[in-house]
């Protein structure tokens, strides 16, 4: 493959890869599509996601700067609560 399949996006919940364009060729998908990985019973599942269509983007765009500042406090919030939480402890 050309390109690393480094995850692009981490969530808990599972992680969003860049498919590189040769992969997408093999199997046959639109080039900037991207693979979401993610655990369901035990297994790893993957899922490929189309890229957006421009009047998507374009209108993400416009959430995304309409509301930078309630993004931007939420993100700070969820840190500060991620902190927060102790880890589990081990009995012995």
């Amino acid at each position: 493959m050309s390109e690393s399949l480094t995850p692009i996006r981490t969530e808990d919940a599972g992680w969003v890869i860049a498919m590189p364009p040769d992969m997408a060729r093999v199997v046959g998908v639109a080039e900037n599509s991207q693979i979401a990985l993610y655990i369901a019973s035990g297994k790893v599942v993957a899922e490929i996601l189309p890229p957006a269509p421009p009047e998507i983007k374009e209108k993400a765009r416009r959430i995304a700067d309409k509301f930078q500042d309630a993004f931007a406090e939420m993100k700070r919030r969820s840190r500060r609560d991620r902190k927060l939480v102790a880890p589990p402890h081990e009995e012995s």
